[in-house]
């Protein structure tokens, strides 16, 4: 987003006259406008309505989100009672993500409070935190018993404090952001989700807001949906959709590097045979034509992402255009021919993906926006969201699969209001390359393939209703009221509810089942589900 370089600008835009003056103060002096999901997101955020916004990379999705939430927590007190201190909750659907949004909102946070005192308005500073999987249990324990204002999370870490006394500090959430939600309607962990945001809703002082953002969903309606649930009268809860959803400048090339594609795999006749006898022909590869492209790619930008589809293969590439910089590195080719690895500290790419530790992301995400490091291989830990600073080149190894999932990774560079994105794909064979040009097409196009969120999964159902009785005695009608409230789950028919507790209460329609342990105990006559020791 342009900043205005700290000058007041002639006239304020109307959509912060409902802000906070501090708020507004800082937002007007430090961007030159609002971008259209902020103009046209925030009087529905402000109105309470459950938002679903589609907005470009890089157009301040984040914080429209947030920046209302934010100046309505920095300017009432915090409320004395610790279970209702918590008011907004972030839920992310990668960890990584989660760190870089609780960085992003230090920014704005820090502004506005200057601009408080700047303007002698009272400012409550929030606690901001962050659980995930990565948290050490004794800052878990810390949150339980001193819960931020704004809580940053995963649905996994959400359904674990739902199922824990934990959840009694989340009577007071007012707002719930789903950030790149179009990553999580069309799987079972979006199901999941859905149903632990049902859950949420049972245990606050009234329905929480909810807010989607993506870059990258199609149909809205269908998205809205499954944001939204369903009322007790099994239609659809309103959701205000914003689509600002304007293609972005694509600056997209197909780069193959060998004359001819049809001869990769074919027996390389011409070269002597070496090695042991039992090892197969030698064939022809892309590889060595590829590696020396890349490299030189990264060398000549500032800062550089290149996708591949598995962690192996990011491993494995890392190492390789490591080894080749090395190689043209006049001091080093000692060091090269001896077999030894870059020394810490002068690699030029790492690779980064979901296996890493939480400590070793932050450190390599770091020395990339730093520039410390010239470029990284990752594979989609590093799809969504995520602020990598000043990218300059995306590069694409192997067609992405997915329109969306190409637009999310090219979207990475020029992660700025205006500026294009710039990519490079090279796919590895000739069906890859015809993949990869219909994916570059339907990107130009804005043609995404269409999301659809599961109906029915009824082994996501299963692990939520243990939990839901985990802790308390429910009603039959209680559970079904909460499981229909679910997008994924408003059709299921009585029967098929009715089958999935009879299997948890251990009504087996066989004697082959007969060694699973029941998790649930259904009191047929009061129809209460009561859960069994253990069950948490």
């Amino acid at each position: 987003m342009a900043t205005t370089g700290g000058r007041t600008p002639a006239a304020r835009h109307r959509v912060l006259d409902g802000f906070s003056e501090p708020a507004a103060e800082w937002f007007a002096t430090t961007f030159v406008e609002p971008t259209a999901p902020q103009i046209e997101g925030w009087p529905a955020i402000a109105r309470g309505e459950n938002t679903l916004i589609l907005a470009p990379t890089g157009s301040g999705k984040t914080l429209t989100a947030f920046f209302w939430g934010l100046d309505q927590i920095t300017s009432v007190a915090t409320p004395d009672d610790k279970n209702h201190r918590t008011r907004i909750l972030y839920i992310s659907p990668l960890r990584a993500l989660a760190v870089d949004v609780e960085k992003n909102l230090r920014g704005p946070l820090q502004g506005v409070r200057l601009a408080a005192e700047r303007l002698g308005h009272p400012f409550h500073e929030p606690q901001v935190a962050l659980r995930t999987g990565d948290t050490p249990q004794d800052e878990r324990r810390r949150l339980g018993s001193h819960p931020p204002d704004l809580l940053i999370t995963t649905p996994e870490s959400l359904y674990l404090m739902l199922t824990s006394k934990v959840r009694e500090t989340l009577a007071g959430v007012e707002t719930v952001i789903i950030d790149e939600i179009h990553a999580l309607a069309a799987t079972k962990r979006g199901a999941h989700m859905a149903l632990s945001l049902e859950r949420l809703d049972r245990i606050t002082d009234r329905p929480v807001q909810r807010i989607g953002l993506s870059a990258t969903q199609r149909p809205l309606e269908e998205i809205a949906r499954f944001l939204g649930g369903f009322d007790t009268e099994r239609a659809p809860r309103p959701v205000t959709i914003i689509d600002t959803g304007i293609r972005k400048t694509l600056e997209i090339e197909v780069i193959v590097p060998v004359d001819d594609m049809a001869r990769l795999g074919e027996e390389i006749t011409d070269e002597p045979m070496s090695g042991p006898t039992a090892a197969g022909p030698a064939r022809r590869s892309i590889w060595p034509a590829m590696h020396p492209k890349l490299l030189e790619l990264v060398m000549e930008h500032r800062s550089t992402i290149i996708f591949v589809n598995s962690r192996r293969l990011a491993e494995r590439l890392a190492t390789r255009l490591n080894e080749l910089a090395l190689e043209h590195d006049d001091a080093s080719v000692g060091d090269e021919a001896q077999g030894r690895s870059p020394e810490a500290g002068r690699e030029v790419v790492k690779a980064h993906h979901g296996s890493l530790s939480r400590e070793q992301r932050l450190i390599i995400e770091d020395e990339l926006k730093r520039g410390t490091l010239k470029g990284l291989v990752a594979t989609s830990s590093l799809e969504l969201g995520i602020d990598m600073g000043a990218v300059d080149l995306v590069i694409q190894v192997e067609s992405p699969g997915a329109v969306s999932r190409g637009l999310q990774r090219i979207g990475r560079a020029g992660h700025q209001v205006g500026a294009p994105s710039r990519g490079k794909f090279f796919p590895k064979h000739r069906s890859d390359l015809l993949e990869a040009a219909v994916v570059v097409d339907r990107m130009q196009a804005g043609l995404i393939e269409e999301t659809r969120y599961p109906r029915n999964p009824l082994d996501v159902l299963a692990q939520q209703i243990v939990a839901m009785v985990a802790l308390d005695d429910l009603p039959v009608s209680q559970v079904a009221e909460m499981v229909r409230g679910s997008a994924n789950f408003a059709e299921i028919s009585d029967d098929a509810l009715s089958s999935v507790l009879d299997l948890l209460a251990g009504r087996y329609p066989s004697d082959e089942f007969a060694e699973l342990r029941p998790r649930i105990v259904w009191d047929r006559v009061e129809g209460v589900l009561r859960g069994r020791p253990g069950a948490q």
